[in-house]
């Protein structure tokens, strides 16, 4: 078992995240900063789910948009070789 196979199900959209021990488990092995999510409250110290469920959710974005930039690269190649096609095309016309 590959240590993304537990976090795949959390990539499709309209996915709940999961709460106390396993939202902790999701958030190291993504990486996310824990600091900060301890609040206390009328005497009573707990984790603010919301802040690190929001955090966790950035990093699953952070993830899937880190590879928007080859999509970005091989239709900036793609629209290079038609441009010299189509130039090479109009030269030996």
């Amino acid at each position: 078992m590959t240590p993304d196979s537990g976090l795949k199900k959390f990539f499709f959209f309209g996915r709940k995240l999961p709460l106390g021990e396993e939202l902790e488990r999701v958030a190291n092995e993504l990486g996310v900063s824990q600091f900060n999510t301890w609040v206390t409250k009328y005497d009573k110290t707990g984790l603010d789910e919301a802040e690190l469920q929001r955090r966790v959710l950035e990093a699953i974005r952070a993830r899937r948009d880190a590879w928007t930039w080859l999509i970005a690269l091989i239709s900036a190649l793609a629209s290079l070789a038609s441009a010299l096609a189509a130039w090479v095309a109009v030269w030996k016309g």
